[in-house]
């Protein structure tokens, strides 16, 4: 358990700066490695939050403390990563040690955040316990939501609660309680999971593209035309030339270098197959085919 001493605790202060360190990185891959048991229960949250999403629900995920900041920062990177709507995937925390104790509090924001049947809740907590998580998931759970816990400690009450249980045992942390590092770490690379893997499957990337990238700046401008000079099968200056076309978005420039159409007849493609680049694609390539 994180709040336990570690096994080489008594020896911590006395170890040279290289063998600190390597302590510390032997611990985080057997935290990494940890996760390997509870595949099976990632992927089955994959399957049932795209299931949710593509009925039209939303993503929400609940955290105090470091669990909030992780989650945090998973909710911000998905519009800008995969192009999908800024309310999609939603991260609610607490960052006051008091509040983290609230479970009104953890009511109240899942009440406000409108939670409804067709959503997927994610409560992160290392402990398992954290009282704010566990009020958020009460009302989540009267609302008729998915509910998915992340947490670091077997058997917890959040576990308990949850329709899937994702249960990460990474052991005593170096500095015993300090959930920010091996804890933290595995959150962080199972919400990359979740995010990554549900809006795959819900075609907001094609052959490990980001086709929804959203280019606000000049770094992603530039990863924008490389995606589609890629996925459209030409030069550099062509891809920018049909981004630009296309208002900056990747799929519809790809659909318009790949069926030969215009940007609204791409747009309009694009939405009668629910934004999936792969239909439209396949579609082009049956109807050469028939064609011939």
């Amino acid at each position: 358990m994180s709040e336990s001493p570690h096994p080489r605790a008594d020896e911590l202060d006395e170890l040279t700066a290289f063998e600190f360190v390597a302590l510390m990185h032997a611990e985080d891959v057997a935290a990494v490695s940890a996760i390997g048991p509870q595949i099976d229960q990632v992927a089955r949250a994959v399957e049932a939050i795209a299931e949710r999403l593509r009925a039209g629900g939303r993503l929400h995920y609940f955290g105090a403390g470091t669990s909030g900041l992780i989650a945090r920062l998973d909710a911000a990177e998905c519009p800008a990563t995969f192009g999908v709507a800024p309310d999609l995937v939603q991260a609610y925390a607490v960052d006051e040690a008091a509040a983290e104790d609230d479970r009104d509090l953890g009511r109240d924001t899942a009440r406000d955040a409108g939670i409804g049947p067709r959503d997927a809740v994610v409560g992160i907590s290392a402990s398992g316990g954290t009282a704010y998580v566990l009020g958020a998931l009460d009302r989540s759970a009267s609302e008729g939501a998915l509910q998915v816990a992340i947490t670091c400690h077997p058997g917890s009450p959040l576990g308990a609660a949850v329709d899937i249980a994702i249960e990460v045992d990474t052991g005593p942390e170096v500095i015993a309680g300090s959930t920010r590092l091996k804890a933290g770490t595995v959150q962080k690379l199972v919400l990359n999971m979740l995010s990554t893997a549900v809006l795959t499957r819900l075609a907001h990337t094609h052959r490990g593209r980001m086709v929804g990238v959203v280019a606000a700046n000049d770094k992603l401008r530039a990863r924008a035309a490389l995606v589609v000079a890629m996925l459209g099968g030409v030069s550099a200056d062509e891809a920018a030339a049909a981004l630009e076309a296309a208002a900056g978005s990747p799929k519809t420039a790809i659909v318009m270098l790949r069926r030969g159409v215009g940007a609204d007849d791409a747009r309009e493609l694009l939405d009668g197959a629910a934004g999936d680049l792969k239909i439209v694609l396949a579609a082009g390539r049956a109807q050469g085919a028939s064609a011939e």
